[in-house]
């Protein structure tokens, strides 16, 4: 069962498409951030298995499997569930309702004008097929907030401008019926830049991912792939360590080893074949301790169940709570048997 949570923290809400599984970027970009979070703060951690539909609605036959995926990732670097709330977005059917509530609200323009949305319709060649699920991410995205009422919502700089949309919808809702809602503010974090093997961004469908449950044999194959210094041709030639992948690697994996590898690479005292092969082991060895959690709880699949399902259970009875509270500031109920049964 998940322990309680000390009252004085402040509610964070957060959360991750099932996309397939975590590569370093999710890791270095986004875990590394939450796992002191959970020490901190009272977390709300979700799957957003409706989001996932805004882009991949085409096929979802591996969308209950990744779900799966994405919590043993978590799980395996270690997020605990008594410190921390772990759901699924689609078991917590009240987010859907007051989505619908908000987008009563919401300015179509406000959705329209959205730059994430937008961005993301070109990157995916969608712009034919643009659906109303994907217009309304960004109210979808206010209800998973507010829902639970979290205070503080973790985003890089770059992400500022798409929590101020959630924002601007809960001052809207206040305003309008009263004071039910925090405003969100953002929690900064710092999310250092880790680019794919080949130097582009770090994704599953260019092939240039390392993903939190390789073993060491598929660690090495991706790292003997990694693009270095291509002004090196012979072992001993003098190169660059700041344009070269790997070396951006041992920065944020193993900063004691920085400028050792930097001097080595600039006096061509050891080739690109074996740095990659030496950093191989240094990355194996780092993520070791993931892989022996992701085998624990893998090897455990009625524990995993019951994780979600009392994190679902606590979401929704959180999410029902404030949904009373809406509708009774936006005078819907007006006879005491329309109250939906608490979970």
């Amino acid at each position: 069962m998940v322990k309680g949570f000390e009252m004085s923290k402040r509610r964070i809400l957060s959360g991750m498409r099932p996309t397939g599984r975590l590569h370093l970027g999710h890791y270095v970009g986004v875990l590394m951030n939450w796992l002191p979070m959970q020490e901190e703060h009272d977390c709300f951690f979700f799957a957003a298995d409706w989001h996932a539909l805004t882009t991949g609605w085409q096929d979802t036959s591996q969308l209950r499997e990744h779900t799966r995926q994405l919590v043993l990732d978590w799980l395996s670097v270690g997020i605990d569930p008594n410190k921390a709330t772990i759901f699924v977005q689609s078991a917590v059917p009240e987010i859907a309702e007051l989505s619908l509530l908000l987008g009563m609200i919401t300015p179509v323009k406000w959705l329209e004008t959205n730059p994430t949305v937008k961005d993301q319709a070109q990157e995916l060649h969608m712009e034919e097929i643009f659906a109303i699920g994907h217009l309304n991410y960004p109210v979808l995205q206010t209800a998973d907030i507010l829902a639970v009422k979290g205070e503080l919502v973790p985003v890089g700089k770059d992400q500022l401008p798409h929590l101020e949309i959630s924002r601007d919808i809960a001052r809207r809702f206040n305003h309008t019926y009263g004071n039910v809602f925090p405003e969100p503010q953002p929690k900064l974090t710092e999310t250092p830049l880790l680019n794919g093997l080949d130097g582009r961004k770090m994704s599953k469908s260019y092939g240039n991912s390392i993903y939190l449950s390789d073993s060491p044999e598929q660690i090495a194959a991706r790292v003997k792939d990694a693009i270095t210094d291509p002004a090196r041709i012979k072992r001993d030639d003098p190169g660059t360590p700041e344009i070269c992948n790997v070396f951006k690697y041992y920065q944020v994996f193993a900063p004691a080893m920085e400028a050792l590898v930097a001097q080595e690479c600039r006096g061509g005292l050891i080739g690109c074949v074996a740095c990659k092969r030496r950093f191989s082991d240094v990355l194996s060895e780092a993520l070791a301790p993931i892989r022996e959690r992701r085998a624990h709880w893998e090897a455990r699949p009625d524990d995993l169940l019951e994780i979600v399902a009392e994190g679902n259970r606590k979401a929704r009875s959180e999410a029902q709570g404030v949904l009373a509270e809406v509708r009774e500031a936006m005078q819907l109920n007006l006879w005491p048997s329309q109250q939906p049964a608490r979970v």
